[in-house]
């Protein structure tokens, strides 16, 4: 898939992430302790696993994937043909059925600004992923969690599926023009 050039600056944020979280996650590797958090809830950890490099890399693989979902989404916005530059007439075999079945961006413009906020929102969950690191990549195996910590992971995201809510919002809103 080649990316859009409207999406591609939008990707240097993930992809500044992508690599700090990379080269944090390299560099704090050798000195993690041989059991690692494996599940974090209300009262701390509550489940350990053995370092190994699934175990340790485990949010920067589901940053990688996250990225990749909604890269491929933000770039899927921008290919399909806008509701404004449909045509009014029903076309044989179905076109309206193709019409009213999909939920289409109403204009170019607005497929540009949801592209564009699932991409920051990719950004978001990226941030509240390198929270969940700082407690993962600990030189000591403390059970110990401050409760700031569900806060600072949630927060990003609810930023940044704000965002895209309010983008989608703006598009049902938006003349047709």
């Amino acid at each position: 898939m080649v990316l859009s050039s409207p999406i591609r600056l939008w990707l240097l944020p993930n992809a500044a992430l992508l690599t700090a979280l990379a080269v944090w996650g390299i560099l704090r590797y050798p000195h993690l302790p041989s059991r690692i958090p494996q599940h974090i809830g209300t009262d701390g950890v509550d489940a350990w696993t053995d370092r190994s490099i699934g175990s340790a890399f485990a949010l920067v693989f589901m940053h990688i994937g996250i990225t990749v979902l909604l890269t491929a989404s933000a770039e899927l916005t921008l290919r399909i043909t806008p509701s404004s530059e449909l045509p009014d007439s029903p076309a044989p075999f179905g076109n309206g059925l193709v019409r009213s079945s999909l939920n289409r961006p109403r204009t170019r413009a607005s497929a540009l600004w949801t592209a564009r906020a699932l991409l920051a929102l990719n950004a978001c969950v990226g941030l509240s992923l390198l929270v969940g690191c700082a407690v993962l990549w600990r030189s000591a195996p403390e059970r110990e969690v401050s409760g700031w910590l569900f806060t600072a992971m949630i927060t990003p995201i609810l930023a940044g599926t704000a965002l895209t809510v309010a983008s989608a919002f703006h598009d049902r809103r938006a003349p047709a023009h």
